[in-house]
Protein backbone atom coordinates (compact mmCIF):
# COMPACT_ATOMS: atom_id res chain seq x y z
CA UNK A 1 0.00 0.00 0.00
CA UNK A 2 1.02 3.08 -0.97
CA UNK A 3 1.02 6.70 0.99
CA UNK A 4 -1.01 7.49 -1.44
CA UNK A 5 -3.51 4.87 -0.65
CA UNK A 6 -3.33 5.18 3.01
CA UNK A 7 -4.04 8.98 2.38
CA UNK A 8 -6.99 7.77 0.85
CA UNK A 9 -8.20 4.93 3.32
CA UNK A 10 -8.11 7.76 6.03
CA UNK A 11 -9.92 10.39 4.16
CA UNK A 12 -12.59 7.84 3.33
CA UNK A 13 -13.09 6.36 7.42
CA UNK A 14 -12.50 10.17 8.69
CA UNK A 15 -15.44 11.35 6.80
CA UNK A 16 -17.68 8.64 7.49
CA UNK A 17 -20.72 8.48 9.78
CA UNK A 18 -18.42 6.91 13.01
CA UNK A 19 -16.22 8.98 14.86
CA UNK A 20 -12.59 6.77 15.64
CA UNK A 21 -10.42 6.46 18.59
CA UNK A 22 -7.84 4.39 19.44
CA UNK A 23 -5.79 3.61 22.81
CA UNK A 24 -1.95 2.56 21.25
CA UNK A 25 -0.03 1.58 24.15
CA UNK A 26 3.69 0.19 24.00
CA UNK A 27 4.46 -3.05 25.60
CA UNK A 28 7.50 -2.71 27.49
CA UNK A 29 5.93 -3.05 30.32
CA UNK A 30 2.68 -3.84 31.97
CA UNK A 31 -0.47 -1.61 32.14
CA UNK A 32 -0.63 0.94 34.56
CA UNK A 33 -3.05 3.33 36.20
CA UNK A 34 -1.74 6.18 33.50
CA UNK A 35 -2.24 4.36 30.58
CA UNK A 36 -5.57 2.93 31.49
CA UNK A 37 -7.03 6.33 32.02
CA UNK A 38 -6.12 6.81 28.22
CA UNK A 39 -7.89 3.77 27.12
CA UNK A 40 -10.99 4.20 29.61
CA UNK A 41 -11.55 7.62 28.16
CA UNK A 42 -10.92 6.55 24.51
CA UNK A 43 -13.36 3.99 24.95
CA UNK A 44 -16.09 5.97 26.79
CA UNK A 45 -15.82 8.80 24.46
CA UNK A 46 -16.81 6.46 21.49
CA UNK A 47 -19.68 4.63 23.18
CA UNK A 48 -20.77 8.14 24.27
CA UNK A 49 -20.27 9.21 20.69
CA UNK A 50 -21.29 6.12 18.48
CA UNK A 51 -18.01 5.84 17.66
CA UNK A 52 -15.46 3.09 17.30
CA UNK A 53 -12.69 2.19 19.33
CA UNK A 54 -9.55 0.47 18.22
CA UNK A 55 -6.72 -0.99 20.16
CA UNK A 56 -3.67 -1.01 18.64
CA UNK A 57 -0.07 -2.27 19.38
CA UNK A 58 3.09 0.16 19.08
CA UNK A 59 5.83 -2.42 19.14
CA UNK A 60 8.28 -0.97 16.82
CA UNK A 61 11.02 -0.98 19.69
CA UNK A 62 12.16 -4.94 18.92
CA UNK A 63 14.44 -4.60 21.73
CA UNK A 64 11.94 -3.86 24.44
CA UNK A 65 9.14 -4.86 23.25
CA UNK A 66 7.61 -8.58 24.82
CA UNK A 67 4.83 -11.06 23.62
CA UNK A 68 3.96 -11.35 27.36
CA UNK A 69 3.17 -7.26 27.76
CA UNK A 70 0.86 -7.60 25.15
CA UNK A 71 -1.19 -10.48 26.31
CA UNK A 72 -1.41 -9.10 29.91
CA UNK A 73 -2.60 -5.20 28.12
CA UNK A 74 -5.07 -7.47 25.89
CA UNK A 75 -6.25 -9.23 29.41
CA UNK A 76 -5.99 -6.11 31.59
CA UNK A 77 -8.01 -4.00 29.27
CA UNK A 78 -10.75 -7.12 29.35
CA UNK A 79 -10.37 -7.02 32.58
CA UNK A 80 -11.63 -3.29 33.08
CA UNK A 81 -14.55 -3.99 30.85
CA UNK A 82 -13.43 -2.96 27.40
CA UNK A 83 -13.88 -4.44 24.29
CA UNK A 84 -12.12 -3.50 20.69
CA UNK A 85 -12.68 -5.34 16.98
CA UNK A 86 -9.88 -8.05 16.16
CA UNK A 87 -7.27 -8.75 14.81
CA UNK A 88 -5.36 -5.09 16.31
CA UNK A 89 -2.82 -3.81 14.23
CA UNK A 90 0.47 -4.63 15.30
CA UNK A 91 3.34 -2.49 14.27
CA UNK A 92 5.98 -4.57 13.96
CA UNK A 93 4.35 -6.00 10.99
CA UNK A 94 4.05 -2.94 8.99
CA UNK A 95 7.65 -2.02 8.70
CA UNK A 96 6.87 -1.96 5.06
CA UNK A 97 4.19 0.72 5.21
CA UNK A 98 6.92 2.79 7.09
CA UNK A 99 9.46 2.51 4.34
CA UNK A 100 7.07 3.56 1.64
CA UNK A 101 6.68 6.98 3.89
CA UNK A 102 10.11 7.42 5.03
CA UNK A 103 11.02 7.20 0.95
CA UNK A 104 8.72 10.13 0.02
CA UNK A 105 10.73 12.35 2.55
CA UNK A 106 13.51 11.07 0.83
CA UNK A 107 12.14 11.55 -2.78
CA UNK A 108 11.45 15.38 -1.57
CA UNK A 109 14.60 15.75 0.07
CA UNK A 110 13.67 16.54 3.45
CA UNK A 111 15.60 13.82 5.03
CA UNK A 112 18.91 12.97 5.61
CA UNK A 113 20.76 10.20 6.99
CA UNK A 114 22.57 10.22 10.22
CA UNK A 115 25.35 8.32 12.44
CA UNK A 116 25.97 9.82 14.98
CA UNK A 117 26.05 8.52 18.29
CA UNK A 118 23.97 10.01 21.61
CA UNK A 119 27.49 10.00 23.08
CA UNK A 120 29.16 12.05 20.26
CA UNK A 121 25.53 14.32 20.43
CA UNK A 122 26.23 14.88 23.75
CA UNK A 123 29.79 16.00 23.40
CA UNK A 124 29.25 18.26 20.73
CA UNK A 125 27.08 20.52 22.75
CA UNK A 126 28.71 19.95 26.45
CA UNK A 127 30.59 23.07 26.41
CA UNK A 128 27.72 25.31 25.54
CA UNK A 129 25.12 25.94 28.01
CA UNK A 130 22.86 27.68 26.13
CA UNK A 131 22.35 24.90 23.50
CA UNK A 132 18.88 24.92 22.90
CA UNK A 133 16.71 21.68 23.81
CA UNK A 134 13.49 20.20 22.82
CA UNK A 135 10.34 20.13 25.06
CA UNK A 136 11.03 16.40 26.12
CA UNK A 137 14.76 18.15 27.31
CA UNK A 138 17.29 16.82 24.84
CA UNK A 139 19.40 18.76 22.74
CA UNK A 140 18.67 19.84 19.84
CA UNK A 141 20.66 18.08 17.18
CA UNK A 142 23.73 20.15 16.25
CA UNK A 143 23.43 18.73 12.62
CA UNK A 144 26.92 16.18 12.92
CA UNK A 145 26.14 14.92 9.66
CA UNK A 146 23.69 17.18 7.73
CA UNK A 147 26.30 18.59 5.01
CA UNK A 148 27.73 14.73 4.46
CA UNK A 149 27.91 13.99 1.11
CA UNK A 150 26.16 10.86 -0.31
CA UNK A 151 29.60 9.23 -0.71
CA UNK A 152 30.65 9.64 2.39
CA UNK A 153 27.38 8.31 3.87
CA UNK A 154 27.90 4.96 1.89
CA UNK A 155 31.32 4.96 3.04
CA UNK A 156 30.19 5.04 6.88
CA UNK A 157 27.36 2.97 5.96
CA UNK A 158 30.04 0.13 4.66
CA UNK A 159 32.16 0.59 7.71
CA UNK A 160 29.30 -0.91 9.54
CA UNK A 161 28.00 2.38 10.97
CA UNK A 162 24.39 2.75 11.83
CA UNK A 163 22.01 4.62 10.62
CA UNK A 164 18.99 6.81 10.97
CA UNK A 165 17.10 9.21 9.03
CA UNK A 166 16.60 12.79 10.17
CA UNK A 167 13.89 15.58 9.34
CA UNK A 168 15.92 18.65 7.74
CA UNK A 169 13.07 21.03 10.11
CA UNK A 170 14.60 24.40 7.93
CA UNK A 171 13.63 22.26 4.78
CA UNK A 172 10.38 21.30 5.52
CA UNK A 173 9.26 24.53 7.35
CA UNK A 174 10.23 26.09 3.58
CA UNK A 175 8.70 23.54 1.66
CA UNK A 176 4.78 24.51 4.28
CA UNK A 177 5.68 28.45 3.71
CA UNK A 178 6.06 27.82 0.02
CA UNK A 179 3.17 25.34 -0.52
CA UNK A 180 0.63 27.40 2.11
CA UNK A 181 1.89 30.70 3.02
CA UNK A 182 -0.39 29.76 6.49
CA UNK A 183 0.96 28.85 10.00
CA UNK A 184 1.02 25.76 10.65
CA UNK A 185 -1.93 24.74 12.88
CA UNK A 186 -4.19 21.75 14.24
CA UNK A 187 -7.70 21.71 15.78
CA UNK A 188 -7.57 20.84 19.58
CA UNK A 189 -10.85 19.54 21.06
CA UNK A 190 -12.54 20.03 24.50
CA UNK A 191 -14.06 16.20 24.36
CA UNK A 192 -17.15 17.86 23.92
CA UNK A 193 -18.07 20.43 20.99
CA UNK A 194 -15.72 23.52 21.00
CA UNK A 195 -12.72 23.27 18.71
CA UNK A 196 -9.79 25.41 19.47
CA UNK A 197 -7.08 26.16 16.73
CA UNK A 198 -3.75 25.53 18.25
CA UNK A 199 -0.49 27.11 16.20
CA UNK A 200 2.15 24.16 16.40
CA UNK A 201 5.70 25.06 16.78
CA UNK A 202 7.48 21.86 15.02
CA UNK A 203 10.67 24.15 15.29
CA UNK A 204 11.36 23.68 18.89
CA UNK A 205 12.23 19.90 17.87
CA UNK A 206 14.93 20.51 15.51
CA UNK A 207 15.88 17.65 13.06
CA UNK A 208 14.54 14.82 14.96
CA UNK A 209 14.64 11.28 13.88
CA UNK A 210 12.55 10.04 11.51
CA UNK A 211 13.63 6.77 11.06
CA UNK A 212 15.40 4.65 13.77
CA UNK A 213 18.78 3.05 13.22
CA UNK A 214 17.43 -0.39 13.94
CA UNK A 215 14.15 -0.12 11.86
CA UNK A 216 12.40 2.19 9.07
CA UNK A 217 10.43 4.18 11.19
CA UNK A 218 10.02 5.84 14.35
CA UNK A 219 7.14 6.44 16.97
CA UNK A 220 6.24 10.10 15.01
CA UNK A 221 6.58 8.38 11.77
CA UNK A 222 4.61 5.27 12.90
CA UNK A 223 1.89 7.21 14.40
CA UNK A 224 1.16 9.37 11.89
CA UNK A 225 1.07 6.63 9.32
CA UNK A 226 -1.13 4.35 11.13
CA UNK A 227 -3.73 7.29 12.70
CA UNK A 228 -4.30 7.70 8.66
CA UNK A 229 -4.52 4.22 8.03
CA UNK A 230 -7.43 3.54 10.43
CA UNK A 231 -9.00 6.87 9.75
CA UNK A 232 -8.70 8.09 13.54
CA UNK A 233 -10.90 11.04 14.00
CA UNK A 234 -9.99 11.49 17.44
CA UNK A 235 -6.37 11.38 18.72
CA UNK A 236 -6.83 11.48 22.85
CA UNK A 237 -3.87 10.96 24.19
CA UNK A 238 -2.22 12.27 27.72
CA UNK A 239 -0.61 16.08 28.10
CA UNK A 240 2.96 14.98 27.99
CA UNK A 241 2.54 14.24 24.15
CA UNK A 242 0.93 17.86 23.42
CA UNK A 243 3.97 19.09 22.60
CA UNK A 244 5.00 16.08 19.73
CA UNK A 245 1.60 16.76 18.17
CA UNK A 246 3.42 19.62 16.57
CA UNK A 247 6.03 17.61 14.91
CA UNK A 248 2.90 15.26 13.71
CA UNK A 249 0.69 17.96 12.12
CA UNK A 250 4.24 18.93 10.14
CA UNK A 251 4.36 14.79 8.72
CA UNK A 252 0.95 15.23 7.99
CA UNK A 253 1.20 17.93 6.02
CA UNK A 254 4.20 16.60 4.59
CA UNK A 255 2.84 13.66 3.38
CA UNK A 256 -0.31 14.30 2.31
CA UNK A 257 -2.40 12.46 5.43
CA UNK A 258 -5.65 13.57 6.90
CA UNK A 259 -5.05 15.73 10.13
CA UNK A 260 -7.69 14.43 12.68
CA UNK A 261 -8.53 16.28 16.17
CA UNK A 262 -6.16 16.16 19.04
CA UNK A 263 -7.15 16.11 22.93
CA UNK A 264 -4.63 15.92 25.26
CA UNK A 265 -5.74 14.43 28.66
CA UNK A 266 -4.74 15.17 32.47
CA UNK A 267 -2.34 12.82 33.60
CA UNK A 268 -1.96 10.84 36.86
CA UNK A 269 1.16 11.92 38.85
CA UNK A 270 3.64 10.49 41.51
CA UNK A 271 3.56 12.32 44.80
CA UNK A 272 6.22 14.39 43.46
CA UNK A 273 4.19 16.01 40.74
CA UNK A 274 5.65 13.67 37.90
CA UNK A 275 3.95 11.21 35.08
CA UNK A 276 3.46 8.02 36.76
CA UNK A 277 5.91 5.43 34.84
CA UNK A 278 5.78 1.68 34.07
CA UNK A 279 8.64 1.39 36.44
CA UNK A 280 5.97 1.97 39.38
CA UNK A 281 4.77 -1.86 39.81
CA UNK A 282 2.32 -0.94 42.52
CA UNK A 283 0.21 1.29 40.07
CA UNK A 284 -0.28 -1.55 37.27
CA UNK A 285 -3.56 -2.99 36.54
CA UNK A 286 -2.30 -6.44 37.38
CA UNK A 287 -0.61 -5.76 40.84
CA UNK A 288 -4.27 -4.03 41.72
CA UNK A 289 -6.28 -6.71 40.70
CA UNK A 290 -3.75 -9.63 42.14
CA UNK A 291 -4.55 -7.51 45.64
CA UNK A 292 -7.83 -8.39 45.66
CA UNK A 293 -9.18 -5.30 44.27
CA UNK A 294 -12.10 -5.07 41.69
CA UNK A 295 -12.51 -3.78 38.41
CA UNK A 296 -14.80 -1.10 39.16
CA UNK A 297 -12.44 -0.28 42.14
CA UNK A 298 -9.64 0.28 39.69
CA UNK A 299 -11.39 3.00 38.05
CA UNK A 300 -12.77 4.41 41.26
CA UNK A 301 -8.69 4.64 42.05
CA UNK A 302 -7.97 6.47 38.83
CA UNK A 303 -10.86 8.90 39.19
CA UNK A 304 -9.32 9.96 42.66
CA UNK A 305 -5.84 9.96 41.35
CA UNK A 306 -6.82 12.47 38.48
CA UNK A 307 -6.37 15.88 39.58
CA UNK A 308 -8.09 17.50 36.11
CA UNK A 309 -11.27 17.80 36.65
CA UNK A 310 -11.98 18.02 32.81
CA UNK A 311 -10.69 14.44 32.26
CA UNK A 312 -12.62 13.21 35.28
CA UNK A 313 -16.00 14.61 34.13
CA UNK A 314 -14.85 13.26 30.45
CA UNK A 315 -14.66 9.59 32.15
CA UNK A 316 -18.10 9.89 33.56
CA UNK A 317 -19.18 7.65 36.03
CA UNK A 318 -19.85 3.69 36.08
Amino acid sequence: MSVDDTNQRGADMTMGPQPRFRFAPSPTGSLHLGSAVSALLNAALATRDGGVFLVRIEDIDLGRCREEFVSGIFEDLAWLGLDWPRPVLRQSRHMARYQLALDALRRQGLVYPCFATRSEIAAAVVGDPNHPRDPDGSPLYPGLHKGLSEAGARRLSAAGNAMCWRLDMEGALDRLKRASGEPLSYAAWDGKSVLETVIARPERWGDFVVARKDVPTSYHLSVVIDDAYQGISHVVRGLDLAPATDIHVLLQHLLGLPQPVYHHHGLICDADGRKLSKSEGGAGITALRDAGHSAREVRTIIRERLADAQTISLLGRD
